[in-house]
C-alpha cells in the first residue's frame, strides 16, 4: 500500500497482519480521491473503521485540516499509529480506539464532518446498516450541512437507498468492490 498523492505520496503504510482488516486497494482509493478532490482542502474528514489509516492519511496528504481515526482493534491501531510516526505526522488528527457505534452515539455538538467514509469488514454487514443509521439519525453536528458520506462495500452486496436523512447519491463499482455515495436530505427535501 501507498499513498496515492498529495505532500505524502508514494509513501509506504503498512497493513494489520490477517485477514481480519482489509485495506481499501490503492486503485479504490484513487478513485475514492479523484471523486472527493474539491471536499478535502481545509475540511474535516472521519475515517470510521480506519484500519491501517490509509483512507485518513490520504486525506491528511491531500490537505485535509482534521483527520479523526475511529478503530478499536488493537492490531489495526498499533499499526495505524506506527503508519502516522513512520510519516512524520504529529498533528491534524485525533484517534478514537473505541467502537464505531459507542462513536456515533455520542452527542458531539458542533463537531461536524465534511466527509464521512466508512469501511467495516464486509463479513460485518449489520455495522452498515447501524453506521449510516446513526450518521442519518439525529446525532448532532454529525455530518455536517452539505457533508459527503461513504460506504465502501462488497460489490455484490447491496446497500439501502436511504438511512434516515442520508439518500444514495452515487455507486461507483470497481472491480469486487463498490463505493456508495450518501448526502443527507432536508426535511423539505425528504417530502
Amino acid at each position: 500500500m501507498r499513498i496515492i498523492a498529495g505532500r505524502l505520496r508514494s509513501r509506504a503504510l503498512e497493513a494489520p497482519a490477517g485477514l481480519a482488516t482489509r485495506p481499501s486497494s490503492d486503485r479504490l482509493r484513487e478513485t475514492l480521491f479523484n471523486v472527493l478532490a474539491p471536499r478535502i482542502e481545509g475540511r474535516a474528514f472521519l475515517d470510521l473503521y480506519a484500519g491501517s489509516g490509509a483512507v485518513g492519511i490520504e486525506a491528511l496528504s491531500r490537505g485535509a485540516a482534521q483527520v479523526t481515526f475511529v478503530e478499536r482493534a488493537p492490531a489495526a491501531l498499533k499499526v495505524l499509529r506506527a503508519n502516522l510516526a513512520r510519516l512524520g505526522l504529529t498533528e491534524g488528527f485525533r484517534i478514537h480506539a473505541e467502537s464505531v457505534k459507542s462513536y456515533l452515539r455520542r452527542p458531539r455538538i458542533g463537531a461536524g464532518f465534511d466527509v464521512v467514509f466508512l469501511d467495516p469488514p464486509y463479513d460485518a454487514a449489520e455495522e452498515y446498516a447501524a453506521a449510516l443509521g446513526l450518521l442519518g439519525g439525529a446525532s448532532a453536528g454529525m455530518p455536517a450541512a452539505g457533508a459527503v458520506v461513504i460506504a465502501e462495500h462488497r460489490r455484490k452486496e447491496r446497500l439501502e437507498e436511504r438511512y434516515g436523512s442520508l439518500k444514495r447519491t452515487r455507486l461507483l463499482e470497481q472491480g469486487d468492490a463498490a463505493l456508495s455515495f450518501y448526502a443527507a436530505e432536508t426535511v423539505a427535501e425528504a417530502s
